[in-house]
């Protein structure tokens, strides 16, 4: 079966791509709608209409996405946002750079003690 690329289209067109996705996944695994219901702790009819593209709820996607293993899924819907910004980053590594070269190393020759 070859694959299509993705295109954006209709919500509607989004729905149905995503649960042909999801039932490709379930197949591929060799489940039935009623092991990966189970699985996911879904109803079976919540399933079914997320596979026919008929419309599911987020919480459905969530746990069919974990039962099936594909959490980059969810990854790529709403990315994490690094704790500290790319900028701070190199602000603080400048900052410590600027540091280091302030700091005396205390080995500078031998100084005798009067």
């Amino acid at each position: 079966m070859e694959k299509k690329p993705f295109v954006v289209g209709s919500t509607k067109d989004l729905e149905t791509d995503l649960g042909h996705e999801v039932r490709r996944l379930r197949l591929r695994q060799n489940l039935t709608q009623r092991q990966l219901a189970d699985d996911a702790n879904v109803s079976l009819s919540a399933l079914k209409n997320l596979e026919a593209g008929r419309g599911s709820g987020v919480r459905t996607l969530i746990l069919v996405a974990r039962a099936l293993g594909r959490t980059d899924w969810l990854e790529s819907f709403a990315p994490r946002e690094p704790s500290i910004s790319p900028m701070e980053m190199l602000r603080q590594r400048q900052r410590d750079a600027i540091r280091e070269r302030k700091r005396a190393s205390g080995i500078r020759g031998s100084r005798s003690s009067k």
